[in-house]
């Protein structure tokens, strides 16, 4: 719905004078995209199964997880289209809540820092190449490899921007290709049934056995959710770069919807693909390794090692979208002076890239996949990111309802539908309070107390709440000085501002 067809503030309105137009409508589109299409669709279907019981209910919840991404995505269209600049919910949260000062700048900085890592796709990158070499690794090697991958990934687009660009879009495509494969073997299967009359397909989809083992406990619904939202991350990834694009307010209003339906489209027609070709037991056990299981009962050998090869070359695909637009992030909260050594951390020197917010980015990766054990690591990554996430899109989506009513005459080129915004709170508060409700026998998608998940999340909201009152207002009165904001021009054209003290 249009209301006016100019932004709140200019495209490049106090972006970094640094920060030239590297993207392109493709480029957007494809950091999107590739952006979502990461390792979920290839390693949660099978965690997602194993939590629902069952067919019917477990393609409900990737149904219903589309429509509410849809929701929150028409939230960040809004936004993006009002204050088209680069930072994201970062920026949202800062207009939306400028009292009390510095509180949200604080909690997204600590967000991003603490939370914004991404450890999970490098997971699932060693494990589909060690799966396609038909090796069993040690953890310590699975651990190296994964590292290695995240080392990689940060020292490309820390030192050969454009490069990173190009490669990331390339491997963009190869998701494509990849979940296009999937989602036309689903078809392939309904109309020719190369199996013949034993294959999974003659009985999972009839009414009598869709439902069957069907497990309704709301904790697991919950976590299965959360894993279709980590599927769909990304769908606003274009928010986080607006500065770098031409034209920021139609390529939100086209490349975000875009992406919504290729993805959707895409993720249904692999769910059904699975089940048509894979045992539902099987499916089951496979932990993240569905898509693995798929290419080796179509191809055999072959299908099992050049499938998963290109799977776990995808996954880094989305480790490079998703490094180069936390890496922004990153770069914006220190620009704002909310990070130590933030001249540094602000810079684009010595390479135009930035390779500060890289290096914030790249030290939680490290630790989040080193020190944690195997084993149940993956689902507990996904939880973990998700939890505290549905607390900042409640902030998000309750902001905007906030703004409607405390700004209606802001000039707003898209306005999401009010029952989508309102649909989105619901649900935000629902999967909060997930963790209070316990699955009936004690048991959730990881093998260790059902709410760890939950209980970390919310140490991590509780601790950018206490970080940033010890800081702005304790420390402040006991010292007798107040924080004030302080405007610098780097050597780059890059401006930044200095948090200093003033005495009261």
């Amino acid at each position: 719905m249009t209301h006016e067809r100019q932004p709140l503030l200019g495209a490049t309105s106090d972006a970094p004078v640094h920060q030239r137009k590297h993207l392109t409508w493709m480029s957007a589109y494809i950091l999107v995209v590739s952006r979502v299409i990461g390792s979920g669709i290839f390693a949660t279907p099978g965690t997602i199964v194993k939590s629902a019981g069952s067919v019917g209910l477990s393609l409900s919840i990737w149904v219903v997880g589309t429509i509410l991404a849809a929701c929150s995505l028409a939230v960040s269209m809004e936004y993006g289209c009002m204050l088209p600049r680069s930072g994201g919910e970062k920026v949202y949260l800062e207009y939306t809540y400028p009292r009390p000062r510095f509180l949200a700048s604080t909690m997204v900085a600590v967000q991003a820092v603490v939370l914004g890592f991404t450890a999970s796709n490098c997971i699932v990158f060693a494990k589909y190449t060690f799966f396609a070499f038909n090796v069993v690794p040690t953890e310590f090697q699975h651990k190296v490899l994964a590292v290695g991958l995240m080392t990689a990934v940060t020292i490309v687009h820390g030192c050969f921007l454009r490069t990173g660009i190009w490669i990331q879009n390339a491997l963009g495509w190869v998701k494509i290709f990849l979940i296009g494969v999937i989602s036309l073997t689903g078809i392939w299967v309904i109309l020719l049934h190369p199996y013949g009359s034993d294959a999974p397909a003659t009985s999972v989809f009839s009414w009598d056995t869709l439902w069957e083992d069907s497990n309704w406990s709301w904790n697991l619904l919950s976590t299965s959710l959360l894993k279709v939202f980590y599927s769909y991350a990304g769908l606003n990834n274009v928010n986080n770069v607006l500065s770098e694009v031409d034209n920021p307010v139609r390529t939100v209003l086209t490349v975000c919807p875009a992406a919504l339906l290729t993805a959707g489209a895409l993720y249904f027609l692999a769910n059904i693909s699975y089940f048509l070709i894979v045992p539902l037991e099987d499916i089951k056990n496979s932990g993240e390794l569905v898509a693995g299981l798929l290419f080796e009962r179509l191809f055999g050998n072959v299908g099992r090692t050049l499938f998963p090869l290109a799977i776990a070359i995808s996954a880094a695909g989305n480790v490079m979208v998703v490094t180069y637009a936390l890496a922004r992030v990153n770069q914006e909260i220190a620009r704002q002076g909310f990070l130590p050594w933030s001249r540094l951390l602000s810079s684009s020197k010595p390479f135009g890239a930035p390779l500060g917010g890289l290096i914030v980015h790249y030290i939680p990766s490290l630790l989040v996949i080193a020190l944690p054990p195997q084993g149940d690591v993956y689902n507990f990554i996904l939880d973990v990111e998700g939890y505290p996430g549905q607390v900042f899109s409640l902030a998000v989506a309750g902001g905007l309802l906030l703004l409607r009513y405390r700004e209606p005459s802001l000039p707003r080129p898209f306005k999401a539908w009010l029952p989508a915004v309102w649909l989105r709170v619901v649900i935000c508060v629902t999967l909060l309070a997930a963790p209070f409700f316990p699955p009936a026998d004690g048991k959730s998608d990881v093998n260790f107390f059902y709410a760890t998940y939950a209980i970390v999340g919310m140490g991590v909201i509780v601790f950018g709440v206490l970080y940033w009152y010890v800081w702005t207002v304790l420390l402040p009165r006991w010292g007798g000085y107040q924080l004030e904001e302080e405007e610098e021009v780097l050597d780059d054209g890059t401006p930044i501002t200095k948090l200093v003290r003033s005495s009261l």
